[in-house]
């Protein structure tokens, strides 16, 4: 199994997933020209995709997701809350309803959906499986539960929110009503969060710790390898950065 990010940001999320011959995306926050860009730029075209898993219903996420499966013919995965919080309501494209507490399979790869606070309909993030590896998402979330806590035990690899460093959030230009938002236990996680996470699961065999998310005002990827090295007691720069005009490239598991 192996693992890359299309771009992570406020800008468009996507992060692409292969195990065996089946590959999905989980989100799809770009449209049809520049999600065939970026897919290239990994080595891969759009007809490679077999579906595209949507965490929930916010723009960055879900922007793309209806106009490349009807350009492309790829399904798409969602909860019944994040359908009925779109603006396009799926025609003309092949939707499954999810089950956020329930298991399933596409292909090659076995998917483990679990909610999570964030303010959304019925927001999920996922455990991605081949058998033998397992990858940890959690990219969009207001505070850790122990819910989170028990699905990301002893993952192989995590992609992980680090979205914002507390004091630039309180300091940044901001209006008071966003930071709010960003910084309540609906918004998203901060380093801190991301690292208090991390240091309640079993790390000890991570091969992959991504931190994904960041703020392009308030955070920085020093901020947040500093973060999470911290609680791994390894070197800074072990500690991957998905960005948001690059993401990161082929990661294996």
């Amino acid at each position: 199994m192996r693992f890359a990010s299309l771009g992570s940001g406020s800008r468009g999320n996507a992060l692409l997933v292969e195990a065996g011959s089946t590959r999905l995306l989980i989100d799809a926050g770009f449209g049809t020209r520049e999600m065939v860009r970026r897919l290239e730029r990994l080595g891969l075209a759009a007809a490679d995709i077999d579906a595209v898993l949507v965490t929930h219903e916010h723009s960055d996420h879900i922007g793309g997701v209806f106009a490349c499966a009807r350009r492309f013919d790829w399904a798409v995965l969602l909860t019944h809350g994040t359908l009925a919080a779109c603006r396009d309501d799926g025609t003309d494209t092949r939707i499954t309803i999810i089950d956020s507490h329930e298991p399933f399979s596409v292909g090659d790869i076995c998917v483990r959906p679990f909610p999570v606070p964030h303010d959304a309909r019925e927001p999920v993030q996922f455990v991605l499986g081949d058998g033998a590896r397992t990858l940890g998402v959690v990219t969009d979330a207001g505070h850790v539960t122990r819910h989170m806590v028990d699905m990301l035990d002893a993952c192989d690899a995590l992609v992980l929110e680090c979205n914002h460093d507390v004091k630039m959030l309180a300091q940044g230009s901001y209006p008071q009503a966003l930071k709010r938002r960003i910084g309540g236990l609906w918004g998203h996680l901060d380093n801190a969060a991301a690292a208090l996470l991390l240091s309640r699961i079993r790390h000890s065999g991570l091969r992959h710790v991504v931190a994904a998310h960041l703020s392009e005002e308030n955070n920085s990827p020093a901020l947040a390898q500093a973060a999470l090295s911290a609680v791994l007691d390894c070197a800074q720069d072990w500690v991957g950065i998905a960005t948001q005009d690059d993401g990161f490239a082929w990661r294996d598991l």
